[in-house]
């Protein structure tokens, strides 16, 4: 009687163990959607106020993109996500969500250029699309049983051969290789959302005792899953876009 009395107290142990973890990623998965979303409320923010300026002054859109300054502009987001992917595990907490948020408002600056190409109503359907199917692969990524990091080293791979297309057409200006650029985009960035949100679960074990490490973990899972949604939109926008 008394071992059985012992397994039940175990097994209610173990019940209250499981849902205090449970409750426990619940709460850090939110917490990365939340620093995700507010980034690209930043970003959306700060792309339509610029857009609007330039819009308003033809010297300032002038300078922003038409001079060498564009380049500043174009290079900036890009010298920030290397900054970010070697530092933020050495920041304050405080340090990487300023850097964050500034990351955010620098490519809000260097996207403010599509208010100016398509149609408002484009983008917001576009965003639309974007967030379900953002939302979806998201929800897929955390409940799957099955073990998506071995998708990693692919998605990377393509990856890398998909900027490099993206540098070539650059030069070329072909509107056969943009438009398959932009289909291996919306591909590769969607396998990135479900496997970025499954290894943002996985990492929750390995941060859960230590509140600051979490805390800047959840920074470093929202950038992840902030760049697959931005990508994401910017690839599917060449599809649904209609030009202004």
């Amino acid at each position: 009687m008394s071992e059985f009395n012992n397994y039940q107290t175990q097994s209610r142990a173990q019940t209250i163990d499981r849902a205090e973890v449970d409750a426990g990623l619940r709460a850090y998965m939110l917490r990365v959607y939340n620093y995700m979303a507010a980034a690209l409320a930043v970003t959306g923010v700060v792309a339509l106020g610029t857009a609007t300026l330039a819009q308003s002054s033809p010297a300032f859109a002038q300078a922003l993109y038409f001079s060498p300054l564009k380049w500043v502009v174009f290079l900036a987001p890009l010298g920030m996500i290397f900054f970010l992917g070697h530092a933020i595990n050495k920041l304050s907490v405080g340090a990487a969500q300023t850097a964050f948020w500034v990351f955010a408002a620098l490519i809000g600056v260097s996207m403010s250029s599509i208010f100016l190409v398509f149609t408002a109503t484009s983008i917001a359907q576009t965003f639309f699309v974007t967030a379900g199917a953002f939302g979806a692969l998201s929800i897929y990524g955390y409940t799957t049983q099955r073990d998506l990091s071995g998708m990693g080293t692919f998605l990377f791979m393509g990856l890398i051969g998909l900027v490099l297309a993206m540098v070539v057409n650059f030069f070329l200006q072909s509107s056969a290789m943009q438009f398959a650029i932009s289909v291996i985009g919306v591909l590769i960035f969607a396998g990135l959302t479900a496997y970025d949100t499954q290894k943002i679960k996985n990492t929750f074990d390995y941060v859960a005792h230590d509140g600051e490490l979490m805390a800047r973990s959840a920074i470093n899972g929202a950038l992840a899953l902030y760049l697959d949604f931005i990508n994401m939109f910017q690839f599917l926008l060449h599809f649904l876009g209609n030009s202004e």
